[in-house]
């Protein structure tokens, strides 16, 4: 693959030591992740704001959004953004590295101070459906263009059919945001791939997240066609091992680039870059040039309609 090809990632928390879910934001450090992305290959991506209180949500939303506005480099880049929760499963191994207290059921009144504060740039959600009651909030994103997906959720398959029939239409990081210890055979992933016909099923191919040898027998069985690799980068994404932070989290990389809680028990995002994903997805799985530009470049921008 030529550095002249283009990823578009749909999912970017932080990039090169900046963390778009920090306070205080500012105009040199957006600027920097957008060089370095641009750098690294990445022709347009969706940043990424996580669960936290609402009103902190809210105002990095707004930063991010008025910080876009003001810089033509970031305009170009930043196709809009990703609200991951706080609508999500709230135990332990499905909500990851969200915070208990501030994750919540899903609500109308909570979904529009969240759109109203990206403006107008919102362009996926991810809610657990069984936090969504009557799947109102997944109706109502499908209802207004919104890509609503499931994530960080134990919902069963009567529930992921209900949410799909109400407009939810992809899975965020399909093997991740669930416990390390599941049911064998009913279990949150065998459910999503069972329904690959009809949702778009995101993967992190840094082969930590998901192990190789699990990720191409997923792809095999979800075919090429509605499969999405994404980075969940964060803010050490494209720098090297130590200590960071992430949202609330402070957080170490070891020499593998995988970010970890301090105790190592458990991820909180990913260190990878999508010019690293398309190499691993060649290098490991064998794919072709032109499937990891589908997986990569194409697949995304369709999930989102560019």
């Amino acid at each position: 693959m030529s550095d002249a090809t283009t990823f578009f990632d749909l999912q970017v928390n932080g990039y090169a030591g900046v963390d778009f879910n920090q306070d205080g934001l500012k105009a040199d450090d957006l600027h920097r992740a957008c060089e370095r992305l641009d750098a690294d290959g990445v022709g347009g991506f969706l940043a990424t704001v996580i669960t936290d209180d609402l009103e902190a949500m809210c105002r990095r939303l707004s930063t991010l959004a008025t910080l876009r506005e003001r810089d033509p480099l970031a305009q170009r880049l930043i196709a809009g953004f990703h609200i991951e929760g706080p609508f999500l499963n709230e135990m332990d191994g499905y909500r990851g590295a969200h915070p208990r207290d501030a994750i919540r059921p899903a609500g109308l009144d909570t979904m529009m101070r969240l759109l109203d504060a990206a403006a107008g740039l919102a362009r996926v959600v991810t809610l657990a459906p069984e936090r969504d009651d009557g799947f109102a909030v997944t109706r109502m994103l499908a209802t207004r263009g919104i890509v609503a997906s499931a994530g960080h959720t134990d919902a069963t398959l009567d529930e992921l059919r209900g949410a799909i029939d109400a407009g939810l239409s992809m899975f965020t990081h399909v093997g991740n945001g669930c416990p390390m210890h599941m049911h064998r055979h009913d279990n949150i992933v065998q459910r999503a791939l069972s329904l690959a016909d009809r949702l778009w099923l995101c993967f992190i191919a840094d082969g930590a997240h998901v192990p190789f040898v699990a990720l191409g027998n997923y792809l095999r069985v979800a075919g090429l066609d509605r499969v999405v690799i994404v980075s969940d980068a964060i803010a050490p994404a494209g720098l090297g091992p130590g200590h960071y932070t992430f949202g609330r989290w402070d957080i170490v990389v070891d020499d593998d680039m995988v970010p970890r809680a301090p105790d190592r028990s458990h991820f909180v995002g990913s260190g990878i870059t999508m010019r690293q994903s398309a190499d691993n997805l060649r290098q490991a799985l064998k794919l072709s040039d032109a499937t990891v530009r589908r997986l990569t470049d194409d697949n995304p921008r369709s999930v989102i309609g560019i």
